[in-house]
């Protein structure tokens, strides 16, 4: 767990629930927060949280003020993962619940979401009703793409049936303000199919699949943009190029 946090609170005489009223966030998100040292918010909430409780960030977040510390393009790259599944569950809940602006997941199936994120649903319609644009990019089920990853696969969960259930999650959200979804063309299937991109407003999870890997066993990086031309960035106007020529379901 986060000891110093937790003392912060104590000392500053708040609650997890008081401390988030405060930096604008759920009290599930300081919770998790408090559970785990290795996470770190958002800068707009480190520094909130900092004010409210009255201390430096160096002594809740100390990782963070050392990742500053990288010069040029190495300051983008947050994290790396071996393994997709190795990126702690808190830290994709985390990045969902802290977009205002840019929720843009262009996964070719999106399917862990609806089971890794708790109450991803219902964070999806709220997000798009407050503002923030929701995008959903995912290959086409029926995709000759799709029918030879599948094979490729070879898993009893197919590449097909992954998309059909994030497609009936969406069905049941149903019409909100914000939220789109399209299926990548046939020409960018393949591209699309190799490498997943999630954004984040200025945040970016990204997953280059290898060979006959599924998405979960394959790499992941952590990106934070800063400034023009580095690698969030090219993640980013690729996973548009391939938004700009998908086709609307249905």
């Amino acid at each position: 767990m986060n000891v110093a946090l937790r003392s912060a609170v104590a000392d500053a005489g708040l609650t997890p629930r008081k401390l988030a009223a405060r930096v604008g966030v759920t009290s599930k998100t300081v919770e998790r927060w408090l559970a785990d040292a290795e996470l770190i918010p958002h800068a707009r909430n480190r520094e909130d949280a900092c004010r409210a409780l009255g201390v430096d960030e160096e002594m809740l977040w100390p990782q963070a003020v050392k990742d500053r510390i990288k010069t040029g393009n190495d300051r983008e790259l947050v994290h790396s993962y071996p393994y997709r599944s190795a990126c702690l569950s808190t830290v994709w809940a985390d990045l969902v619940e802290g977009a205002t602006e840019e929720l843009f997941l262009a996964g070719y199936t999106n399917y862990f979401f609806w089971t890794q994120v708790p109450r991803f649903a219902e964070t999806i319609r709220r997000k798009a009703e407050s503002g923030c644009r929701v995008r959903f990019l995912l290959g086409d089920p029926a995709g000759e793409v799709t029918r030879q990853r599948e094979v490729i696969e070879d898993v009893a969960l197919s590449v097909s049936t992954r998309i059909r259930i994030s497609l009936e999650h969406l069905d049941r959200i149903g019409a909100a303000p914000g939220l789109e979804m399209r299926y990548s063309s046939a020409d960018d299937a393949v591209n699309h199919v190799s490498l997943s991109v999630f954004r984040f407003d200025d945040d970016a999870l990204v997953t280059p699949h290898l060979a006959r890997l599924v998405g979960h066993d394959s790499p992941l990086l952590h990106l934070r943009r800063h400034g023009d031309g580095g690698m969030f960035e090219r993640f980013a106007e690729h996973a548009e190029e391939l938004w700009g020529r998908a086709v609307r379901a249905g």
